[in-house]
């Protein structure tokens, strides 16, 4: 399961994932959040959290890897990530140098306050 929105205001999107995500789910959350991001300014955040997440498929890794494109076509400026247990760590650190530019922040953290004090700067 997914859940994409995003805060105009504080030029946020949040994409959180929970239970098991298959691969059509993640293509679900993809095209979703590709249709969220358009409302954003370039300099936009993303907040990820896989806090409640059990399993996702390995099949998943294409959909995250265009999400990823995308919004680094939009102008992405900050990826804050909310894993609390590295073995879930679905290996977004190694997507991320193949498919965000060069001065993109990315921030781990264990917890969603930790995020949510990353996010506030």
């Amino acid at each position: 399961m997914f859940q994409s929105e995003i805060d105009a205001g504080t030029n946020l999107l949040s994409v959180a994932f929970s239970g098991k995500v298959d691969a059509e789910e993640a293509r679900r959350c993809r095209e979703q959040a590709e249709s969220l991001v358009v409302s954003l300014k370039s300099g936009f955040h993303l907040l990820t959290d896989l806090s409640a997440l059990d399993s996702m498929d390995v099949a998943c890794a294409p959909q995250v890897e265009q999400l990823m494109d995308v919004l680094n076509q939009h102008g992405i400026a900050t990826v804050v990530r909310v894993i609390p247990d590295p073995h879930k760590d679905i290996g977004l650190n190694i997507m991320s140098l193949f498919h965000y530019r060069r001065g993109v922040r990315i921030v781990t953290c264990e917890t969603i306050a930790e995020a949510r004090k990353a996010l506030s700067y």
